[in-house]
């Protein structure tokens, strides 16, 4: 097997130079090099002890790969094992792989394997197009590998066999061609024969004019044009040639721009505002310039005038007052003249501006203005431009007769409008002294040691700290305070131990619970560290005031809430105490039944007695008036007499009677074991929580597999709005499957209720006979796993964003959509007396 070059250099700095000599960190199972023919399966398996948390990932070619079902199970005290899996080798699976594991800033890889993979000749270079000009000679290339090895290669040119059996890689020479030709190749080896790609010769010629040429920004007089090269005549487009003609009232004439290509875009700045202009482009390869592209006109944007209007001048008469100015011109317009903005004052204050449409304007009542200031500006569309110098109205007797005079005036003026202003400001200045000194020496200068702040919330950080926290320090809500005041634990009495699980909101940890005299295993949730908001902590803590009131031997109960310290932060950090599950939870156990080193028959009867409990569990809870809302074989924990308890209320909501709950946002949700109404519209009832114990009986049934194999989730909704379900497993009986099939009606009260569901697995599993021999069973997506008879385990989970939008689905009669199969019971039967209507709206 050829492997890159590179490889063989990775491995070496990667795999000696981070393993420290006495970190603790040993690998003590390596994969291993193997061999397959194409088609075959391949198990790699690593493991790691020294480490406290499972974290190993593979890599193959120095890349990362990512499997959303990789399973790590314990050995022991911080020691691990992972594999992965590849179900039907082809060439590109062939490679060097090794395991890789972060731990303490530092990353430990294990020793590298080769997978080898035999089959028919992989071509490491195809031959490629080619463009030429015509009679002119050119190459050839071709490039294909085993093993098995020798390959060798034969060309094909024109429909005909260009020359016999070569070694790999081969170079064909070809003297020249004068049209185009099509051509291919050849590899041989033991395994058969692969055959490359279809090439082309292509003889060069002229490019096409550039299409989609428009305006791509337009910002004030900055332009901004982009076009796309039409066809490139088989040769490299180097420039493109963009003509653009000015308007006439600017002078008119084109201009030319050469533009080096790519990008195909030309920035064209300090146009006229409120211009027409028009664009044309033509682009150049080898052989010479194409067409020019059809003109493109367009408008520059307006934009605020760039000068006042000049020459304001007056005439006051008996009756009214006439002021006129010269009109501006279109370049200093630069846009459609909208209205003249005429502002006027009377004693220095402000008066009600006055628009006009023309360059004059008559007011009436002539004695109002005496004394008055006026000023003047042009408005477009977009906005007013400067205003013009200021004149003041004086009557005709008050005009001095000589220029000397008309200064005087217009000074004896300015200087009282001066004094008045700045009597004005001192009055001011004055008045917030006055304000500010009754709140301490404001104008006295600080001294070395003074400190200016703005005032901001304080805290007292002199007190002593407190040896315990309590519910007080979380800023949660009084109703939920007093609901697990009763079940908080000293933080004192628990001893924490290794990760079991950890999750996206926080991690799973073994501990040990002192009471009395008496020590108990439990397992303990611990919220993330990096999770510091009053409102995140108190949904968190939800989940446990919902847990405190179950008691049920299929429902998880609450032990107790403790409240963990953590230096240098404000609040503490919740953590929720669990029974401690054995067997883990019900998912990997169906796993590890199929795919781990010693597997195990589960019966039909006993995968039945699983989904006994988990419906009385259900049921239960609906009694309760609580939503699941994340029901699925992960979220069923079994304990060490193997009952199956309902657990994971992180999505739970209280409802009631009549209610549904609707979720107000988009939130990370289980996309393939949501109902299809939850998926339209964000509804949510008892009858969705039905839909995903329709789920978790086909992952029952199937020992653990994904639901939907194939099918993405962004897929799943689409697939079920054509009427498409789960398919029937293998091994599943008819009556079971038509159990399972009834919780997936698109009518949400034409599925069985959880007491309906729990009557009918307790008759089938009274019924179930001991299990026919069977094949095994395929399972998609899942790398297998090693486990000892007690292991600790944990399964890597991820969970899809729920579709949103404005969707739709089928709502009707029981029946309707041809979801019921002939002879299945009547779903309305079964409904509940207390159960009103839920009126969904489509």
């Amino acid at each position: 097997m050829r492997l890159p070059w590179w490889i063989p250099v990775v491995l070496i700095q990667t795999h000696c130079g981070l393993c420290r000599p006495g970190s603790g960190v040993v690998f003590t199972r390596n994969p291993a090099n193997q061999t397959v023919t194409q088609g075959n399966s391949v198990h790699l398996g690593c493991a790691v002890e020294g480490i406290s948390d499972a974290d190993i990932s593979w890599r193959k070619d120095g890349l990362k790969i990512h499997s959303n079902d990789q399973m790590h199970l314990t050995l022991g005290d911080q020691h691990w094992e992972t594999y992965y899996s590849l179900k039907s080798v082809q060439q590109q699976d062939a490679g060097v792989y090794w395991c890789e594991v972060d731990f303490h800033s530092l990353t430990y890889t294990s020793q590298p394997a080769w997978v080898t993979v035999e089959g028919v000749p992989h071509f490491l270079q195809d031959p490629q197009d080619v463009a030429t000009l015509p009679g002119v000679p050119f190459d050839l290339r071709c490039a294909a590998v085993g093993p098995p090895e020798p390959v060798e290669v034969v060309w094909w040119v024109g429909g005909a066999a260009a020359r016999g059996p070569s070694p790999s890689p081969s170079v064909l020479h070809v003297q020249g061609v004068n049209s185009s030709v099509k051509f291919y190749c050849e590899a041989h080896n033991a395994k058969g024969i692969s055959v490359s790609r279809t090439g082309t010769v292509n003889i060069k010629v002229l490019p096409s004019p550039p299409v989609e040429l428009r305006v791509l920004r337009m910002e004030e007089n900055n332009i901004t044009l982009s076009w796309k090269p039409g066809f490139t005549g088989y040769s490299e487009l180097s420039t493109c040639t963009v003509q653009v003609s000015a308007p006439s009232g600017l002078g008119g004439g084109v201009s030319e721009l050469e533009v080096g290509v790519p990008p195909y875009l030309l920035h064209l700045h300090h146009l006229t505002f409120y211009s027409n202009y028009t664009t044309r482009v033509a682009c150049h390869n080898e052989l010479g310039p194409s067409p020019f592209s059809p003109w493109l006109g367009f408008q520059t944007p307006q934009t605020v005038p760039a000068v006042a209007p000049r020459n304001l001048t007056f005439d006051l008469r008996e009756q009214e007052l006439h002021l006129g100015w010269a009109v501006l011109a279109e370049a200093e317009l630069r846009g459609r003249l909208l209205a003249y903005k005429l502002q006027w004052s009377l004693g220095g204050e402000g008066q009600e501006a006055l628009l006009f449409k023309e360059n004059s304007a008559r007011l009436s009542g002539a004695g109002r203005f005496f004394n008055s200031s006026f000023q003047v500006s042009a408005c477009t569309v977009i906005g007013c431009g400067p205003w013009s110098r200021p004149i003041t109205v004086l009557p005709a007797a008050a005009v001095p007769a000589s220029p000397q005079r008309s200064h005087l005036v217009v000074g004896v003026s300015l200087g009282a409008l001066v004094a008045s202003m700045v009597g004005l400001v001192l009055m001011v200045l004055l008045q917030r002294r006055e304000k500010e000194t009754q709140f301490g020496s404001v104008f006295k200068d600080p001294g070395p040691d003074s400190v200016s702040f703005l005032a901001a919330r304080s805290f007292n950080r002199q007190g002593p700290d407190l040896p315990d926290s309590t519910l007080d320090s979380l800023g949660i809500n009084e109703d939920l305070k007093t609901k697990l005041q009763d079940v908080l634990i000293q933080e004192r009495l628990l001893t924490l131990g290794h990760v079991l699980g950890k999750g996206e909101f926080g991690s799973v940890r073994e501990a040990l619970l002192k009471t009395g005299d008496s020590v108990q295993k439990v397992a303990v949730k611990v919220l993330r560290s990096d999770v510091d908001s009053s409102s995140d902590i108190e949904q968190c803590l939800k989940e446990a005031a919902y847990m405190k009131d179950f008691t049920h031997p299929n429902v998880i109960q609450l032990i107790g809430v403790s409240l963990h310290r953590r230096a240098g932060q404000r609040l503490p950090v919740p953590m929720v105490i669990l029974p401690f599950m054995k067997h883990g939870d019900l998912h990997t156990f169906l796993l590890l039944s199929r795919l781990g080193d010693d597997p195990f028959e589960l019966s039909v009867q006993t995968l039945l007695g699983f989904l006994v409990d988990v419906a009385r569990g259900m049921d239960y809870l609906s009694t309760k008036n609580i939503l699941h809302r994340d029901l699925a074989a992960r979220n069923c924990m079994l304990n060490e007499n193997m009952t199956v308890c309902v657990a994971d209320f992180g999505l739970s909501k209280k409802i009631y009677s009549g209610d549904y709950y609707r979720q107000g946002s988009l939130s990370k949700l289980p996309v393939k074991w949501i109902a299809l109404e939850s998926l339209a519209d964000n509804v949510y009832t008892c009858q969705s929580d039905v839909w995903a114990f329709g789920v978790t009986m086909w992952e029952v049934m199937t020992r653990g597999q994904t639901p939907y194999p194939g099918v993405e989730n962004s897929e799943v909704y689409e697939y079920l709005i054509k009427g498409e379900r789960l398919k029937q497993p293998p091994d599943c009986r008819d009556d079971v499957y038509e159990v399972m099939h009834s919780c997936w009606s698109p009518v949400p009260k034409c599925r069985p209720s959880f007491q309906r569901l729990l009557e009918q697995l307790e008759g089938l599993g009274a019924a179930a006979s001991p299990p026919p021999p069977r094949p095994p069973l395929l399972y998609v997506n899942l790398e297998g796993g090693e486990q000892g008879a007690e292991s600790d385990w944990v399964m890597t989970c991820s969970a899809a964003m729920a579709i949103g939008g404005d969707y739709r689905y089928i709502m009707g009669p029981c029946g309707d959509g041809g979801e019921e199969e002939e002879g299945s019971p009547d779903p309305l039967q079964d409904l509940r007396d207390e159960e009103d209507d839920v009126v969904i709206h489509v």
